[in-house]
């Protein structure tokens, strides 16, 4: 999860297994300064964004796959183990109201830097079935 104040990635590991779920761990990880003015950048139309959200896609994959690392390291759990990562992205434009809401993610570079299955683009399911995209957690908790 990483959401609109830019401060950094929270993971979380949670057992899903006996109906209730169960936290087993969780790690948070702050964002560098150049990576949050990078996004905050993104915000807006700019000459060059769509190769610069792609770049800051690929960097978010391998800040959460190092901040998933050290979550699964923290709490004893093998990669195998897990059966999947959520993973919405970092928002960078969200306007329902226009039927869209971006959010960089490289969901398959995820993947493989984690060799853990990948469920992403959750926001965008929500807009299309008439939803706003957000809040998506509170819903989950």
């Amino acid at each position: 999860m990483s959401g609109t104040s830019l401060d950094g990635i929270d993971v979380a590991l949670v057992d899903l297994s006996s109906g209730l779920p169960k936290l087993v761990g969780a790690h948070f990880q702050t964002y560098q300064p150049d990576l949050k003015e990078t996004l905050l950048a993104l915000h807006h139309p700019a000459h060059n964004e769509l190769h610069q959200a792609q770049i800051t896609a690929n960097r978010l994959a391998h800040e959460y796959a190092g901040a998933i690392h050290v979550l699964l390291k923290n709490a004893g759990v093998a990669a195998g183990q897990t059966q999947a990562i959520g993973c919405h992205g970092q928002t960078v434009r969200h306007r329902p109201e226009h039927g869209y809401t971006i959010q960089l993610n490289n969901a398959a570079l995820l993947a493989e830097l984690t060799g853990i299955h990948v469920v992403s683009d959750f926001r965008s399911r929500d807009i299309a079935a008439g939803g706003q995209g957000a809040p998506l957690v509170p819903a989950f908790h």
